[in-house]
C-alpha cells in the first residue's frame, strides 16, 4: 500500500524519500488533496519481475555448460516445437 504525502513534505524531505524508495516503499503524492504522481522504485531489468527460471544449467555441470551445447539445445527444442 502507497503512503499518502504531500508535495511539500516530498520538496522538504526529498533525500529522506529517496532513501525509503530505494528500500522499496512507494509514495502518493497530493497536492490540494488531489493525487498527481506516484513514486516507486525502479524495476532496474524493467521487466516488473516477469523472468523465471527456465532451467538452471549449474544442476547439470556445477561450471555451467557451453555456449555451443546451449545453443544445440535450443535447435533442438525448438524443431521439436514445429
Amino acid at each position: 500500500m502507497n503512503k499518502i504525502i504531500g508535495l511539500k513534505e516530498l520538496r522538504e524531505n526529498t533525500e529522506n524519500y529517496i532513501s525509503q524508495v530505494q528500500k522499496g516503499r512507494s509514495f502518493t503524492v497530493v497536492r490540494r488533496s488531489q493525487p498527481i504522481f506516484t513514486i516507486t522504485p525502479v524495476d532496474e531489468w524493467g521487466d516488473e519481475g516477469n523472468w523465471k527460471t527456465v532451467t538452471d544449467l549449474t544442476k547439470i555441470n556445477k561450471k555451467g555448460a557451453s555456449l555451443s551445447v546451449i545453443l544445440s539445445s535450443l535447435k533442438r527444442l525448438n524443431a521439436q516445437d514445429r
